[in-house]
């Protein structure tokens, strides 16, 4: 019997306001107040309740989250569970479903927390992301994770050793990732080049942890052309083609797995979640398939073959999205979504520079309360999740099982300030940040709100302020748009006015002298 699995990436960056804890509008997600309540009515909603006729005439009712494998954002599902709580209890309850149907494998797989790109994180921020989108999956779906979407499906070894150590079980990676591979049996000189075009992706692999422990995990690469076909070709507009279309595709294997953007079905294709809901319901077993999921598969059919990942440019990683690797969040690579002739973004990499000179900064005085604060500070930092995910949890509780003696509560507001200042400081790697056209777009303005608040928590906290040289960096980063100036005319324009306290009392702030 021939296997599918349909996986589903639904993301958005986080969008709240870091002073309010509310979204601010996006006049461009109109009619809707933002893009968050615009797609959630287009693709997160509808794809809950598909109605689709069956094969004997009678109405259907789909959850398509209940047939396809999926993640969702840690921070677009907080938002989910406070703005559309019906919407997000279908999502839970759809992976529910999915233990009982695959036997006791879910659906949903985690997510690192705020879509950073993995492998341009230093190790701190890396194990972190991975760390928080762990604890918020194990929070929402009440089990332990099986595997973790990486942002952008963004790795090099680094990641992938990170993610054996964390005890996952597969991840999903684009077929242009695979560099070499072998059978497991094989010795080591018979490595094999591949590529895109010749890998064959019906079938999973194993990637071996490099310290020699024999530590695993599984490699699934998804099927390129039909992925293309859905997120780019409108494929779903016909489900019974589409079924067709996959079960024609070769493979020495018996499965064919697709991932795409979760927005496809919906928000990118209207009626997409319909195609979806006939594709997996009806088309897709009328050629004979079984739709799956990645853990059930992989119980039936475990890897005999080896692969080692093209770790792209200096080691940095390889994409689905850059055929750079992972130079679209670093440089003026050439990728982009459009924009008018003549543009570019060069703006990319001083933007880049700047937010690490701030982290930097951050993360030097956040060490220096070792001993004083925290026993250690980034244990504390990743285990202080459980204050994002539990409102009420007690921080006085939290503060006394991470200090090294009792604090006074001047002590316990300043721990607590460092830990939101680092917060915000992950929060500014959000991937959509570089991802688009120009540092003056919607995305880039938001991370930079996450840089002003970490500078904001400096300030509080009596630390000199990074401010001055900041902007100098940002300075350097050009909008192709000549009314907008630059980095650090957007930050002063658009960013800094965001804050309502600055707005309330009308300060004044210096001006970038370079």
């Amino acid at each position: 019997m021939p296997y599918l699995i349909i996986h589903g990436h639904f993301y958005q960056p986080p969008r709240e306001n870091p002073w309010t804890g509310n979204i601010d509008p996006e006049p461009d997600a109109a009619p809707f107040h933002d893009w968050n309540e615009r797609i959630h009515a287009e693709c997160y909603a509808p794809n809950t309740a598909v109605r689709i006729q069956a094969a004997n005439g009678s109405d259907l009712i789909v959850n398509n989250y209940a047939n396809i494998s999926f993640d969702f954002g840690p921070t677009l599902l907080s938002w989910l569970e406070r703005q559309h709580p019906a919407t997000y209890s279908s999502v839970i309850a759809a992976d529910a479903a999915s233990l009982a149907r695959c036997g006791g494998h879910g659906n949903a797989i985690a997510q690192a927390y705020n879509h950073a790109i993995l492998p341009l994180c230093n190790e701190r921020d890396r194990l972190t992301q991975i760390r928080w989108g762990l604890a918020d999956f194990r929070y929402r779906f009440e089990r332990e994770p099986e595997s973790m979407w990486l942002p952008e499906t963004a790795c090099n070894d680094d990641v992938l050793d990170s993610l054996i150590d964390h005890g996952l079980r597969f991840v999903i990676l684009a077929p242009q990732q695979a560099a070499h591979i072998r059978e497991i049996r094989d010795s080591p000189a018979s490595w094999q080049k591949t590529s895109k075009d010749n890998l064959d992706t019906s079938i999973p692999y194993r990637r071996y942890h490099r310290d020699g422990s024999g530590k695993s995990l599984a490699i699934f690469f998804y099927d390129h052309d039909i992925a293309h076909a859905i997120a780019f070709e409108a494929a779903l507009s016909s489900s019974a083609a589409l079924a067709e279309r996959i079960a024609r595709r070769p493979g020495s294997g018996e499965l064919v797995n697709v991932a795409t953007d979760g927005e496809s079905y919906g928000h990118h294709h209207k009626f997409g979640d319909l195609g979806l809901a006939h594709l997996l319901e009806t088309a897709a077993p009328a050629r004979g398939f079984r739709v799956t999921n990645y853990g059930e598969y992989l119980d039936q059919h475990p890897p005999a073959v080896e692969v080692e990942i093209d770790n792209g440019l200096a080691g940095e990683g390889s994409s689905w999205s850059c055929i750079h690797g992972v130079s679209r969040w670093t440089s003026d690579c050439g990728c982009h979504t459009g924009g008018d002739a003549g543009w570019n973004q060069a703006w990319r990499k001083p933007l880049r520079e700047a937010l690490n000179f701030l982290r930097n900064e951050a993360a030097a005085a956040f060490e220096a309360t070792r001993g004083e604060l925290f026993i250690d500070p980034w244990v504390a930092r990743d285990e202080s999740i459980s204050l994002i995910l539990h409102q009420f949890e007690s921080r006085e509780m939290f503060l006394r099982n991470h200090a090294p003696g009792r604090l006074n509560r001047e002590q316990e507001l300043k721990a607590l300030a460092h830990l939101e200042m680092q917060r915000n400081a992950l929060l500014m790697f959000t991937s959509c940040g570089w991802f688009f056209n120009d540092i003056g777009g919607l995305e880039p303005v938001q991370i930079l709100k996450y840089a002003c608040r970490v500078i904001e928590l400096m300030g509080e906290l009596k630390l000199p302020s990074p401010r001055q040289r900041f902007l100098e960096i940002l300075a350097e980063a050009k909008s192709n748009r000549p009314e907008l100036g630059n980095g650090a005319d957007i930050y002063r324009r658009f960013v800094e006015p965001a804050n309502p306290s600055l707005v309330r009392t009308g300060e004044k702030l210096a001006p970038v002298t370079a």
